[in-house]
């Protein structure tokens, strides 16, 4: 295993980002930061290296434990990154998520008229 890489590689490789070059995008667009600094994609990191990700709206803290360069399964992230983000940031996307989508019981069908218009008249309410 390689003892540094570039941190747009390890991103994608531990299923941070779906794509490298969407790793590397979030790097030059400011959202991946190291001690607090905004960091380019050829960026170096190795063990030990804690890595800030905004993605919006969950700010998620990533410790490397392993550099590593091939895309790995998602069971075997563990073995690369530690997650150390707070349960309060998934918190609040989750209650971010409930607030933003109606839901609806499976099978209920479509809403008739006076239930679309129940709906309508809530939505403006809030």
């Amino acid at each position: 295993m390689p003892e540094t890489i570039r941190i747009d590689k390890w991103l994608w490789a531990i299923r941070i980002y779906k794509t490298r070059s969407l790793a590397s995008e979030a790097c030059r667009a400011g959202k991946v930061k190291i001690s607090g600094i905004t960091v380019k994609p050829s960026r170096e990191i190795k063990a030990g290296d804690i890595i800030v990700i905004n993605l919006s709206p969950l700010t998620k803290t990533v410790e490397v434990l392993e550099p590593i360069k091939n895309r790995v399964g998602a069971k075997l992230v563990p073995q690369f990154a530690n997650d150390l983000t707070p349960q309060e940031e998934y918190d609040k996307v989750k209650l971010i998520n409930e607030m933003n989508f109606e839901r609806r019981d499976r099978g209920s069908g479509r809403p008739t008229k006076k239930q679309r218009r129940l709906i309508d008249y809530l939505k403006d309410e809030i």
